[in-house]
């Protein structure tokens, strides 16, 4: 969560990293992600290669922006002890789809919004060093789970109930995911969208409560 006072070097650090990650998905989309260079979008935001490097450190990060921002507040809900380990990453999920649901509510075309998010995943599919850079953010996603998880029963990030549970908690993600796809069909509006996909993430959520409440009442003792 972005402090209420933001200094105005941070603002223009935070407008500039946005830039770039907006103009090289745009690049991406309509020419593929191998046919661009790095150094192409930096011209296009008038800065220099190694400034687009310094916001991101990888190519493939500059459209797989969100991991690292999800990482850090999971490992955040997932210390405060007042909600449950699903009820924290429900609070994520719910602040992701919002300001997805945002974007498209604020779009003059609902049609264009919802292909571009369509094609967005058609490109992550199809482009294998995308898949590899998003399987290795899943696997640290998961595994900075279970050491979060593992901190609140007192046990180890190493011992199989934390992972299997931080594992069942990322797989909440590919809920939404897919569910965005199913429901963003160009003619319904943000809020029904909104609505549509909370409705199937919690119903997943349902399934996973009971076992991750007792993971946190069991004794870490063997």
């Amino acid at each position: 969560m972005r402090p209420e006072v933001e200094g105005l070097r941070e603002q223009k650090k935070r407008l500039l990293r946005q830039r770039l990650s907006d103009t090289a998905t745009g690049m991406f989309l309509e020419r593929g992600f191998d046919a661009v260079r790095v150094s192409e979008i930096a011209q296009a935001c008038g800065v220099s290669e190694k400034t687009v490097f310094n916001y991101f450190p990888t190519k493939e990060s500059l459209i797989l922006d969100q991991g690292e921002s999800t990482m850090a507040a999971l490992r955040a809900g997932l210390a405060d002890t007042e909600y449950s380990a699903v009820e924290a990453a429900l609070r994520i999920l719910s602040d992701e789809l919002r300001a997805m649901t945002s974007w498209i509510a604020a779009q003059d075309d609902p049609g264009r919004a919802a292909a571009l998010i369509r094609s967005f995943g058609a490109l992550l599919r199809s482009t294998p060093s995308l898949r590899a850079h998003h399987r290795d953010m899943t696997d640290r996603l998961v595994t900075a789970a279970a050491e979060a998880l593992a901190r609140r029963t007192g046990g180890s990030p190493d011992d199989p109930e934390p992972r299997i549970a931080a594992t069942a908690l990322r797989g909440l993600w590919s809920i939404q995911f897919r569910s965005l796809g199913k429901h963003l069909d160009g003619t319904r509006a943000a809020t029904t969208i909104h609505k549509a996909v909370t409705a199937d993430v919690r119903r997943a959520a349902r399934l996973l409560d009971a076992g991750l409440t007792s993971l946190e009442g069991a004794d870490p003792s063997p």
